[in-house]
């Protein structure tokens, strides 16, 4: 079965961890600007998620302004009927970075799916935009996405929900917070029901950039790989919902700033490969 990444849009997308900084350094933030290849790029920030949007927009305005964004758009989208006004398709259509914030992702799915407002943020990464989503925001990019799962006993058959997500990117499934919450067991179980899907675990204050069927990591953590499509035994198939999953022959890859991985071969790519460290000295060759 083919599943590389596909279709390839012209713009960027970039899954964040989580507890980015906001206030020092700003490493990964920084770099979702100048993935924008624009001046002064016009950021559209979806706060969707958020329970508190009102600071969590304000907090994100500063940090984009600072960093030399020319506009920062509030893209306050609340009820399913925001989803389809005007006024915000017209900041989603002149956005040349959208920004999806944290906070629930089941708000983020069943607010925007299906919506105009969805329908745009596909079409604007069609053209060129940079996509870019931190814990909640990132975890709904993939086709299917992981919203629930107890961190400490997920390794049970049905602990972990999973649910349609944005389908801007396929073949993988994102979680985050991944270290810091004790995460493995999740995509572990993820793996052993849906082999084909490769593994995203985000550390806080990391990130990936999908393109060209090749995933780079970036910031100061760590993204995590979990890899089931070699497994050689589950016995998921035998269980009731409850019961304890084995699965046998995952593979398991920590990236670090500089590193990639080809999803089409199903390998790590070191820094020599890739030809030059970090995104940002990649950046500077585009």
């Amino acid at each position: 079965m083919d599943m590389s990444i596909r279709p390839v849009p012209r713009g960027k997308l970039v899954a964040i961890g989580g507890a980015e900084d906001k206030t020092s350094d700003t490493e990964i933030l920084r770099q979702v600007l100048a993935l924008s290849q624009t001046s002064e790029p016009v950021v559209g920030v979806i706060t969707t998620a958020s329970s508190i949007p009102e600071d969590v927009f304000s907090d994100y305005r500063q940090v984009f302004e600072r960093l030399g964004a020319g506009e920062v758009l509030d893209v306050r989208i609340r009820e399913r009927a925001d989803a389809a006004a005007s006024a915000m398709l017209d900041m989603l259509s002149r956005s040349d970075v959208i920004f999806i914030s944290g906070g629930d992702q089941m708000r983020l799915t069943s607010i925007l799916g299906a919506s105009d407002a969805l329908g745009m943020i596909r079409r604007r990464y069609d053209e060129g935009a940079v996509i870019a989503g931190t814990s909640a925001g990132a975890a709904c990019q993939s086709t299917t996405m992981v919203y629930g799962g107890h961190a400490t006993d997920s390794l049970r058959k049905g602990a972990v929900k999973m649910s349609a997500g944005f389908g801007l990117i396929e073949g993988v499934i994102i979680d985050t917070h991944f270290l810091e919450r004790g995460r493995f067991s999740r995509l572990m179980e993820v793996g052993a029901t849906n082999p084909e899907y490769l593994g995203v675990g985000l550390g806080e204050d990391a990130a990936v950039l999908f393109e060209n069927d090749n995933i780079y990591a970036f910031g100061p953590g760590h993204v995590i790989l979990v890899d089931s499509s070699a497994i050689t035994s589950s016995n998921v198939f035998d269980l009731s919902d409850g019961e304890a999953v084995s699965v046998h022959n995952v593979i398991m890859h920590a990236l670090v700033d500089g590193n990639g991985y080809s999803f089409t071969d199903r390998r790590v790519l070191g820094p020599k490969e890739l030809g030059t460290g970090s995104l940002e000295q990649r950046n500077a060759y585009t």
